[in-house]
């Protein structure tokens, strides 16, 4: 164990090709300290395409969970190796202690003659790094001119994000395609510690997925004449760092939290909730360590917001998640439940299953049996869900969201 991180966290890598839904096993990932010069680890992808998720060394928790001048969060390389595929080398991957951190790559096929390593830097975290404060902006937004070519009536999940990994004005900024939930699990990392408390992670969530929603639905870039939705610029937007690790605990909380985000009544669009760190800079919207003062009293999610935001906002939900082929039915599926939700898990899981042989496929019968649970066990697992071998909210989409891209790269 090493001295100087006297915690433990966890690391979980997983592996895919340049297409990203097809995995790629027996890859060998190396994990050392942020010198290069330890090896912590070396390990072998899986059929699912990841390792398991191994310990290694972190700070202790009190460095994250109350403001303090120590990073902290540890530091590690992962390399990542596989024939006939460039090197990825991945540098500044966080851990912090009692958490997963989960680091997925990439890999592109060798080109012959061209330079075949690829490197990629993970920027320190916003609570410990040196970041431009918000600009300050109403909360509620002009909604887009009718005659536009898309008018949203009412606000909806989109299938992509569009990110411009700069400031607004920067033309020479590369703008990158996300999946809407990676998107904002992306930049709940970037932006508050995975050990905070439960509470305060959901409400600061619920602040990003309104801030984004809002960006898409009063389309606040595009009325400006820019063809992205946000950009990664904290000045502007919201801190977002392409390719960086997520933790496992943001991930379920936003897999359960999605399609919700806060308003007022009589507007028709999410609130634009801006925030802050409450420590280096003030705003007038919500006070990251703030929120999480407020969690440790006990405080609910809800309750954390409206003492930002005021007593008269209220969680909704978008009506429609785009892109996904069958929406939820709002039941849960467990052992003994039948019907056309069934059959679909079934048929979607069974396709799934071609790229990601672990789970097994199973009978479409419209029965939710032991088989079904046992596959919907394993996709739970690979895919970082709580396996419970049940399908709720989180799942569901969970597993329409990997049929979709499966069935968009055949």
């Amino acid at each position: 164990m090493d001295t100087k991180y006297p915690d433990v966290g966890r690391l979980q890598v997983s592996v895919a090709s340049e297409n990203v839904n097809v995995p790629l096993s027996d890859a060998v990932v190396r994990i050392s300290d942020i010198t290069g010069n330890t090896v912590i680890d070396e390990l072998r992808t899986d059929s699912s395409g990841q390792t398991p998720a191994v310990d290694v060394p972190a700070p202790p928790l009190e460095y994250s969970v109350t403001p303090t001048d120590i990073r902290p969060y540890a530091e590690y390389n992962v390399t990542v190796r596989a024939t006939d595929f460039q090197t990825f080398h991945i540098g500044g991957v966080q851990v912090l202690p009692n958490r997963t951190a989960l680091q997925s790559t990439v890999l592109k096929p060798i080109q012959a003659g061209g330079f075949n390593v690829h490197n990629l830097f993970v920027e320190p975290h916003t609570l410990w790094g040196d970041f431009p404060p918000k600009i300050p902006e109403d909360e509620v937004k002009p909604l887009p001119d009718s005659s536009g070519l898309v008018v949203l009536p009412k606000p909806v999940v989109p299938e992509f994000v569009i990110v411009h990994l700069g400031i607004p004005s920067d033309t020479s900024a590369q703008n990158v395609w996300v999946p809407f939930k990676d998107y904002i699990k992306n930049v709940a990392s970037c932006e508050i510690y995975s050990t905070w408390e439960t509470e305060t992670i959901k409400a600061n969530v619920l602040a990003i997925l309104s801030f984004t929603m809002n960006r898409v639905f009063t389309e606040w870039y595009r009325g400006k004449g820019f063809s992205f939705t946000v950009t990664n610029s904290t000045a502007y937007d919201q801190a977002f760092d392409n390719g960086r690790n997520i933790f496992q605990e943001i991930s379920v909380i936003v897999d359960d939290l999605f399609t919700t985000y806060i308003t007022r009544e009589g507007i028709k669009q999410p609130l634009f909730t801006q925030y802050c760190d409450g420590r280096r800079t003030q705003c007038s919207g919500l006070s990251q360590w703030g929120s999480q003062d407020l969690g440790k009293q006990g405080y609910s999610a809800i309750e954390i917001l409206k003492n930002f935001y005021g007593s008269d906002i209220f969680l909704t939900t978008a009506e429609k998640v785009a892109g996904v082929p069958r929406s939820y039915g709002g039941t849960v599926l467990e052992l003994g439940s039948s019907g056309q939700d069934v059959q679909t898990i079934q048929t979607q899981l069974n396709r799934i299953a071609v790229n990601f042989p672990a789970i097994p496929k199973v009978k479409v019968d419209s029965y939710f049996g032991e088989e079904t649970q046992k596959a919907v066990t394993e996709f739970q697992k690979i895919f970082n869900l709580p396996q419970t071998g049940a399908v709720d909210f989180g799942t569901w989409y969970a597993i329409s969201n990997i049929y979709v891209g499966i069935m968009q790269m055949s």
